[in-house]
């Protein structure tokens, strides 16, 4: 299982994803599966994908190794696509295109054929955005309403942001809240775990100010898991207990 989220901001894009793939609890491993393809000053593009590991990486090697226009024939990748709108559909293209080679094999040796992708990025002088591809290689793009998208194990971590984030929402304070959203992901649900990959985009530097990966000796995670742990214990039990009598003692019998 996966946990990836992305967060489209005022100031800037944040996007997070766990490394831990399995295929049954004694076969656990660590892939990386938030992928940046950045070239300073001209294009930085993000990946986050969620779903069979083999899908995504033949979905992923194809666009970078090259993938034919439908119409014109030209052949792309993720350095000549000039915006992202035609990123989210060159991406949808590609999907579409695996899902036609594998899906039947797959399915014959029992599997399905599962891909969800996060694409998030800017290029050149056109503004920054998220989309959210779906397995059918059709999208959905995140909004000032809904300024974030989420991937795979996602439920544990949704009610933090959705509690904590909106458009206004500074870059810092995203990274924040994104890293207590994959830890309560990971205290959860034992197939997302570390190292969690993160990424910073500020608006309009077409360059990332934060690309790095967090491990089990990362100190400020530590931290903020503690932290968080912490709050919460505090928080309920600072809460009056409910007003509708005492719950230690049982109703009287009728009989």
């Amino acid at each position: 299982m996966t946990y990836c989220v992305g967060l489209l901001l005022k100031s800037g894009l944040v996007m997070m994803g766990d490394t831990r793939t399995n295929a049954g609890v004694d076969n656990i491993s660590t892939f990386r599966k938030l992928q940046i393809f950045e070239v300073p000053g001209e294009r930085v593009i993000a990946f986050a994908t969620a779903g069979n590991l083999a899908v995504s990486q033949a979905v992923i090697s194809h666009m970078t190794e090259g993938f034919p226009d439908p119409v014109t024939g030209d052949v792309h990748t993720i350095h000549t696509i000039p915006s992202m709108f035609e990123m989210a559909q060159f991406t949808g293209r590609v999907v579409r295109h695996v899902r036609a080679q594998d899906a039947a094999a797959l399915e014959q040796d029992g599997g399905a054929f599962d891909c969800s992708i996060l694409v998030g990025g800017q290029i050149g002088n056109r503004r920054l955005r998220l989309f959210m591809i779906y397995r059918a290689g059709n999208f959905l793009e995140a909004t000032e309403d809904t300024p974030y998208l989420q991937i795979g194990e996602h439920k544990y971590g949704k009610p933090i942001i959705d509690r904590s984030v909106t458009f206004g929402t500074p870059l810092d304070e995203a990274l924040k809240i994104s890293l207590i959203s994959m830890d309560s992901t990971m205290r959860s649900n034992l197939a997302v775990g570390l190292p969690v990959d993160i990424m910073v985009l500020p608006r309009d530097a077409l360059a990332t100010s934060i690309n790095t990966r967090i491990d089990q000796d990362d100190k400020y995670f530590e931290y903020v898991r503690n932290r968080w742990s912490n709050a919460l214990r505090e928080a309920h039990q600072s809460i009056p207990n409910p007003p509708y009598g005492d719950v230690h003692r049982a109703r009287a019998s009728n009989a």
